[in-house]
């Protein structure tokens, strides 16, 4: 009977593809048969972009370093948006927690919940995938990995795939004149991973992204001479410290000196580009190929998820985000169902019709909080479809919007501030360090009361 069972090829086991698998698990312990499910990781670890690694450029087997994540990193948005329904940062840790926790304790959060479950008997890892067809004949997906410790490639058959790879991996990268002159350290935001190697440096920032903002404030933080943040469109606006300043685009660099747009010049000692990611899926047959921009509409996908041209396949975690862990928890839910047959999809047609509309939606937002709520109705809208809990959406809303307000009011003292959870309805208690003076982001030195 073996013979007959759906097989699932779930790609990555960072958030998403974790979400994937405790929502099969989830299946499972209410007695439904699941198919059967082989994730592949590429990483020595689970926990995606959370599983720190020092490592840049390639890594000992020469695959690109796939992880983007840095050093000292808190997270820069409060933790009661990310929570997940089904498991509260009370039950992880016993007791409520400040609202902005460090990598290695959000690392800790995502890797309890999937303990908890007994999923790491289904993940390959150190296995890319490295080509993924589908089989119009036999209506199935052949999919090619390589096992990098003992380099063999093998290709298998799935009835569905999952791709949950991530798109925060492939740096798009600009160049500007003077570059391969320039007498200092060149950097995309993705090879970051110190900031005290930028201590008494002038830094010169490029782009106004989450990750512009964040790693300018970690140098600051840990003693970087200046800051100086170069913008295309608009400035980031924020009221920043007396030694930070915004300037337009970077027009050249003559030696050390930056030229900017607007004729100011000035001496700089590194650069750091955070100019966003791009949507990158080598391993996929052109056919199958997500190609979107980085926007809360993704391209091609049903209900932001599956594959329009191809409802055996679903992309998770595609958006831009402002929810992450329970979006990511609603979207593997509803993938979950369409595989196991309890939702059907309807006609191409109708498919790519949701997708304009979606588009269509987000292009009539007028700001951030429009957005917010537009990602939150969006995680709602899947949530109603399927058995993940439900939680108080509004709340996690609301969190965000006092998120934005703090950052308002100071750039560096946001993460000093503290919220309710969504899911539990408790609030969470202050850290007994400012994140300034924080500068051990250790997970003991953070769960200290």
């Amino acid at each position: 009977m073996g013979n007959n069972k759906q097989r699932v090829a779930v790609i990555g086991a960072g958030p998403s593809g974790l979400a994937q698998l405790r929502a099969f698990q989830s299946a499972a312990s209410k007695g439904v048969d699941i198919p059967d499910i082989v994730c592949f990781e590429k990483q020595d670890n689970w926990g995606g972009l959370w599983n720190y690694n020092w490592r840049t450029g390639l890594d000992e087997y020469g695959e690109p370093v796939h992880n983007s994540m840095y050093r000292y990193l808190w997270s820069n948005g409060p933790k009661e948006g990310l929570e997940f329904a089904d498991y509260s940062f009370e039950e992880h840790f016993g007791k409520q927690i400040a609202s902005y926790p460090p990598r290695s304790v959000l690392f800790d959060y995502i890797q309890g919940r999937v303990e908890k479950a007994d999923v790491r008997k289904w993940i390959k890892f150190r296995t890319p995938v490295r080509h993924v067809e589908f089989d119009a004949s036999s209506k199935q997906f052949q999919v090619t990995t390589e096992d990098l410790v003992k380099g063999e490639s093998k290709t298998e058959a799935f009835d569905h795939v999952v791709c949950a790879s991530g798109h925060f991996s492939t740096p798009n990268v600009p160049t500007f004149e003077g570059f391969d002159n320039f007498n200092g350290r060149i950097l995309h935001a993705h090879d970051f991973r110190d900031a005290v190697e930028f201590k008494d440096k002038r830094l010169l920032i490029i782009g106004t992204s989450y990750s512009a903002e964040d790693i300018g404030s970690q140098c600051w933080k840990y003693g970087c001479k200046s800051v100086t943040v170069s913008h295309r469109t608009a400035a980031i606006g924020y009221d920043w410290p007396d030694n930070w300043k915004e300037v337009p685009l970077l027009t050249k660099v003559d030696g050390n000196t930056a030229h900017y747009k607007d004729g100011t010049s000035e001496e700089i000692d590194a650069i750091i580009l955070c100019t966003g990611y791009v949507h990158h899926f080598p391993f996929m047959a052109d056919d199958l190929k997500l190609k979107t921009a980085n926007r809360l509409a993704t391209a091609n996908l049903y209900k932001g998820v599956t594959w329009a041209d191809n409802p055996q396949l679903h992309y998770l975690g595609m958006q831009d985000q402002w929810y992450t862990f329970n979006m990511f928890d609603a979207q593997a839910w509803f993938v979950r169902d369409v595989i196991l047959g309890e939702i059907s999809t309807p006609d191409k047609k109708a498919m790519l019709a949701d997708v304009e509309d979606r588009v269509a939606r987000e292009d009539a937002l007028e700001d951030d909080y429009s957005c917010i709520r537009y990602q939150g109705d969006y995680v709602k809208e899947l949530i109603e479809l399927t058995d993940y809990p439900s939680f108080n959406v509004d709340g996690a809303n609301e969190a965000f919007f006092q998120w934005k307000k703090h950052k308002k009011e100071n750039i560096m003292t946001f993460r000093d501030n503290a919220y309710k959870s969504a899911i539990t309805g408790s609030m969470a208690p202050v850290h007994h360090t400012k994140w300034v003076d924080a500068l051990d982001d250790s997970f003991d030195s953070y769960m200290k009361n």
